[in-house]
């Protein structure tokens, strides 16, 4: 190893989506990093599969949607089942218009190789190191210092600063010695994924009680390549040395699937956890991705929570490196992002509770809205299998500017820019990786804003969604900073703009 090698702006501890994503996301902004991973090969095993609309347009951005796409099994219909009835179906992507699907199902492995592939377009920027363990990470007034042992031997790397991205065990929480607070559950399951000839549709079924698993709850998923993913729930009880002896999986799955032929890919026994640092900033120190918090895989709330992470920050942290903003922006990704760590754990406790009631009372609750869901649209609501990802709403935090009354428009300061289809293409395709001014119909924009300006028809899909006549400040990372009233001028523009700076001085 060079130990004179240049200082790198910023340190990635962790080579999986989010440490991945956000090297990417850095390197398109111009930022060099550096990537440790004290792995030698991408992890086996499916692990992730349910990749949201939301986090499919942060990989369009990246560059790696389009592939997964093409590769992934795309899907927008769940069913829900007690006993051997369906309690309800549900369409998540009920309208049309958006380049992107409700979910796909791709293996997680699947998704960091083409994220691995990805890096090699920046040989500049990003300089993945395989084999490299951290084991000291000391902060520094003006970076941060991480000890790294590596096959050539141990070697210092300093960094102005350090991301961590080394998952839910995450090594550079432990150094610094940060409490990981929350709750355990004792419920465990078997997530096993299956190889077999199948007519079962590209849906997700989850069956409450179902009758080839008495008593528990089950899941079905389909992958690529003719795999599908089972959990089956297994009680606190269940011994998982045992639980993971084939003679045992075999006639679970045989039960759930009949006699048609399969082979085990993949098999698992987990517990899960509801877990989030206090902050997820501490200085120079960054945590993003399981490292920063942790859910139950029942509403795929956790690669896809992580992915929002890094593009929460890689804006950011890229204008704070490039002394575009200050360093008080960095703030805010742990008041945004905090708020999606605390939704997430908010919807896994509960479907936890829903799925493993613990008490006689909570088993007739289940009950009750089970059979009512069948034929009462209110019920349903309350039938809770995993409330399945949706994109955080920051509406009503620190860095966005209030919509003023009378602010016309449809999309409220905070929200994900909801994606729409124009003549050359989508609407997300034509944000950039900057702040844009987007502005529907002929409303009025002031010239002196410094900002780039995209203009939309005032009728169409587009209008319908944003508004007619709406005039909005969008974020780098896609979501509304402001909304404005008609007239508004362009010194109140640049206070919106600075404000999503996290500059605490407006003119």
């Amino acid at each position: 190893m060079d130990r004179n090698e240049r200082r790198p702006p910023v340190a990635i501890v962790g080579a999986g989506p989010v440490g991945l994503a956000v090297a990417i996301d850095l390197a398109l902004r111009g930022v060099a990093t550096v990537v440790l991973d004290d792995n030698d090969r991408l992890p086996a095993g499916s692990r992730a599969i349910c990749w949201a609309k939301r986090t499919l347009e942060i990989f369009d951005r990246l560059g790696v949607a389009g592939p997964m796409v093409d590769r992934g099994v795309t899907w927008k219909v769940g069913r829900l089942f007690h006993g051997a009835r369906q309690v309800c179906a549900f369409d998540l992507l009920p309208e049309a218009g958006h380049r992107m699907p409700a979910f796909i199902n791709l293996p997680q492995h699947e998704v960091e190789r083409l994220l691995v592939a990805r890096c090699a377009d920046f040989p500049g920027l990003i300089d993945l190191r395989w084999c490299h363990r951290v084991v000291g990470v000391t902060p520094e007034d003006a970076g941060v210092a991480a000890r790294v042992e590596a096959p050539d031997g141990a070697y210092d790397l300093v960094a102005d600063y350090l991301i961590a991205c080394d998952g839910a065990r995450s090594p550079v929480r432990g150094l610094l010695g940060l409490a990981f607070a929350g709750q355990a559950f004792e419920e465990r399951f078997l997530i096993a994924d299956v190889e077999m000839k199948a007519d079962f549709p590209a849906e997700r079924w989850f069956w409450f009680e179902p009758p080839f698993h008495g008593g528990q709850s089950a899941l079905l998923h389909k992958q690529p390549d003719d795999i599908y993913r089972i959990d089956l729930q297994l009680g606190p009880d269940a011994d998982p040395a045992e639980e993971m002896r084939p003679e045992r999986i075999i006639p679970r799955v045989r039960a759930m699937v009949g006699d048609r032929p399969f082979r085990l890919v993949w098999t698992s026994v987990y517990t899960f956890q509801c877990r989030r640092l206090a902050r997820f900033r501490h200085g120079r120190v960054i945590f993003a991705g399981d490292s920063a918090h942790v859910v139950s895989p029942f509403g795929a709330r956790g690669g896809n929570g992580g992915i929002q992470d890094a593009d929460n920050l890689a804006w950011k942290l890229a204008l704070v490196v490039q002394g575009r903003a200050p360093a008080a922006l960095l703030d805010s990704y742990d008041e945004e992002r905090g708020r999606g760590a605390d939704e997430n754990i908010l919807n896994s406790a509960r479907a936890t509770t829903f799925m493993t009631p613990k008490s006689a009372m909570e088993h007739l609750f289940r009950q009750a809205v089970l059979d009512l869901a069948v034929d009462h649209a209110f019920a349903r609501r309350l039938v809770n299998s995993g409330r399945l990802s949706l994109p955080c709403s920051l509406a009503g935090l620190s860095p966005q500017t209030p919509a003023e009354p009378g602010a016309p428009g449809l999309v409220a300061p905070g929200t994900p820019c909801p994606d729409a289809p124009l003549d050359d293409g989508f609407l997300l395709d034509h944000l950039g990786q900057g702040f844009t001014l987007l502005a529907v119909g002929d409303t009025v924009v002031p010239a002196e804003t410094g900002l780039p300006l995209l203009r939309l028809p005032a009728g169409g899909v587009v209008a319908q969604r944003y508004g007619a006549g709406a005039l909005y400040l969008i974020r780098p990372d896609q979501h509304v900073a402001a909304r404005f009233p008609a007239g508004a001028d362009a010194a109140a523009i640049r206070r919106a703009h600075r404000r999503a700076l996290g500059e605490t001085a407006y003119d």
